[in-house]
């Protein structure tokens, strides 16, 4: 995301004493000699490379962590700690820890695969709450990850009002990375049929074909709807989804339900602008990014303009 590069141009800066305009030529220049084969914050990295400063001997914030970062060290607080699951992969068992990881510039996901740093966990040593050290991290699909190489230990730095929301950028949509939480204008170009699923009313989870819940059994059901569309920016377009909470402020359930009437809607909003809030995440079985809206509205162009004479 722009924001992150621009906090990582500012860490190289003070790391290196070089002039940010400075580096910022050097990056332009390296990716004219490399015809544009590489990204602005892939160009980035090579430059701290080559003015010897290493990420992986200095901790660096949340806020300046980019796509494709390596031996990445972190001081934060656990502000979200996930169960521990099993899994079994081709064969292969183990289990998987993650939590939230939070400091006074963002928050991020952090998922561990090594034994010992989740036996941690399992014993109580890392709690919510507990503010940690993690050295030789890596960032892949927006998330920190540990293995056996990385160590995480808690510290006794204090940290205090850390950024619990994720924060929300305006960005372009080539520029969309997993796990962004992101805002952009954007036109829908397409638009499929609703699908309809049933979920327990208690847990909200998704039950069987015989109305069946894994934890409550039996149950009467509550009928949800998505929606899948593509919204474009004339940078790329991406896949987007939009769940019931959301998609019932824009559309009713007769809407939905009924096919002629849903042409009609669906008629309205091809080719409109919209301004759409939400998460970029990794479709794992198309292995593309995805946008799961949490936020949809016309473009109002008197508040866009407002911000235009701001800026």
């Amino acid at each position: 995301m722009e924001e992150n590069y621009q906090q990582l141009i500012e860490f190289i800066s003070e790391s290196s004493g070089v002039a940010i305009s400075e580096i910022e030529r050097k990056i332009e220049a390296k990716r004219a000699k490399l015809a544009g084969l590489i990204s602005k914050e892939g160009a980035a990295q090579v430059i701290a490379a080559e003015l010897n400063v290493n990420f992986d001997k200095q901790m660096i914030k949340l806020s300046q962590i980019v796509p494709g970062m390596r031996k990445i060290n972190l001081i934060g607080k656990i502000i979200d700690l996930f169960p521990i699951r099993e899994y079994n992969k081709s064969g292969r068992t183990g289990r998987v820890a993650s939590f939230v990881l939070a400091d006074e510039t963002s928050n991020i996901r952090v998922v561990l695969w090594d034994e010992n740093h989740i036996e941690l966990i399992a014993k109580g040593q890392i709690t919510n709450e507990s503010i940690v050290e993690i050295t030789n991290s890596s960032i892949r699909n927006g998330e920190i990850h540990l293995s056996s190489f990385s160590e995480i230990k808690l510290s006794s730095k204090p940290i205090e009002n850390v950024v619990v929301e994720k924060p929300v950028f305006e960005k372009t949509i080539v520029n969309f990375n997993p796990n962004d939480k992101v805002s952009a204008r954007a036109f829908v170009v397409r638009m499929f049929e609703p699908r309809f699923f049933e979920i327990c009313p208690e847990c909200r989870r998704k039950v069987n074909e015989l109305g069946e819940c894994q934890d409550h059994g039996k149950v009467v059901p509550d009928k949800r709807a998505l929606l899948n569309f593509i919204m474009d920016d004339g940078t790329s377009s991406i896949r987007s989804v939009i769940f019931s909470d959301v998609l019932e402020k824009i559309m009713s359930k007769e809407e939905l339900e009924n096919q002629e009437l849903f042409s009609i809607k669906k008629n309205d909003f091809l080719g409109k602008e919209m301004m759409i809030t939400g998460q970029v995440r990794k479709n794992s079985m198309f292995g593309s990014n995805e946008f799961i809206v949490e936020e949809m509205n016309e473009v109002d162009v008197n508040k866009l303009i407002e911000k235009l004479e701001k800026d």
